[in-house]
């Protein structure tokens, strides 16, 4: 007679208490996420109590900021902003920031007279500036350009511990090629007339023109250097012709030899052909510096005839204003319903 399977019932009670832990989790889970909304929900019904108790005092300090940005807005000047973007050569850009920072601090501090010297401007021109700052200016296409001359100049193994990535962590503004620098006036035409003694306070540091002298004496011996050769390849070249024209002219003996030597000689003179045209593109390359090191600060954009009027919700009283009253008014509400949460507290 066969005997009749026996069911496990312990694998049945754990496969229940599986299921019931898993039930568990979920439900916990869910009155989680249920509480955090609970949480929300209950902080935005305070804030709907806090602002309906306190409707008519917030909405004074909101009518009041706007009639007062208003009337700034009409009594005020109007600021403007103007930019110029430059190019800093020969390790010049620290100064550069250093001399930005020392005027910023000027017109900051309400200096007129100090700022209108070092700026070659009237007082009261100095008086219409409200901040002169730079920032770096660059994109991802020119960060990618100087991680790749950065690079050439590093051996194989120290290049392999060192991308792209690293790179960009370790980026400082300061190491961008091109710097931009912006004056926010009340008078649109200042920046222009102070262009001048900006980029003169740069170039005529001593040390930067030192160091311009002997780039540009390096960069003469240089192009003489290349000159020199491809002279002598002109040369090289001529006598090989003239060696190719005498062996053509001799009789034919051992065809082989002959052909081995003309086949050598172009070779030679191939080469030459080359090494003439690396020495034209080192040339090319050679007036391209000396051009981007012409001068110690070069300016790709000038700053403007006339400033750019400062537009945006930010840059407006009739905004800002009623804002700023805004939070004042709340800030003290609360500190006194916290004021008054702390005196009951400590009397019960």
């Amino acid at each position: 007679m066969a005997e009749q399977p026996v069911n496990n019932s312990s694998d049945e009670i754990d496969l229940g208490q599986l299921f019931q832990i898993i039930g568990r989790a979920f439900e916990r889970f869910f009155n989680f996420i249920g509480g955090i909304f609970k949480g929300i929900f209950h902080l935005l019904i305070l804030l709907l109590i806090f602002i309906q108790k306190n409707i008519i005092v917030l909405s004074i300090a909101v009518i009041v900021g706007g009639v007062a940005g208003y009337f700034l807005d009409k009594r005020l000047p109007e600021k403007y902003i103007s930019k110029m973007v430059v190019e800093p050569n020969f390790n010049s850009v620290q100064q550069l920031y250093n001399n930005i920072d020392f005027y910023d601090d000027l017109a900051k501090a309400k200096d007129s007279t100090t700022l209108a010297t070092a700026l070659n401007i009237t007082e009261h021109e100095a008086g219409s500036i409200i901040q002169i700052f730079v920032d770096s200016y660059s994109d991802e296409n020119q960060k990618i350009k100087l991680f790749d001359d950065f690079i050439k100049n590093l051996d194989t193994t120290t290049i392999k511990t060192i991308d792209f990535e690293n790179y960009l962590k370790n980026f400082n503004s300061l190491d961008a090629r091109f710097h931009q620098i912006s004056v926010m006036s009340t008078n649109n035409k200042v920046a222009k007339k102070m262009q001048q003694a900006i980029i003169g306070s740069i170039s005529v540091n001593d040390y930067f023109k030192l160091q311009k002298k002997i780039n540009d004496e390096n960069l003469d011996l240089q192009e003489e250097i290349y000159l020199k050769q491809l002279t002598e390849i002109d040369s090289l070249q001529s006598l090989y012709r003239t060696v190719l024209i005498k062996e053509a002219d001799k009789p034919m003996q051992g065809t082989n030899i002959n052909l081995a030597e003309n086949g050598e000689s172009r070779n030679k003179e191939l080469a030459l052909v080359q090494e003439k045209e690396v020495l034209k593109e080192r040339l090319v390359e050679l007036n391209r510096e000396r051009a981007n090191k012409s001068e110690i600060l070069n300016i790709i954009s000038d700053f403007p005839t006339r400033g750019v009027a400062l537009k945006g919700l930010w840059n407006r009283y009739l905004f800002v204003l009623p804002l700023v009253l805004l939070v004042m008014v709340i800030g003290v509400l609360l500190a006194l319903q916290l004021n008054k949460f702390l005196r009951d507290y400590s009397q019960n």
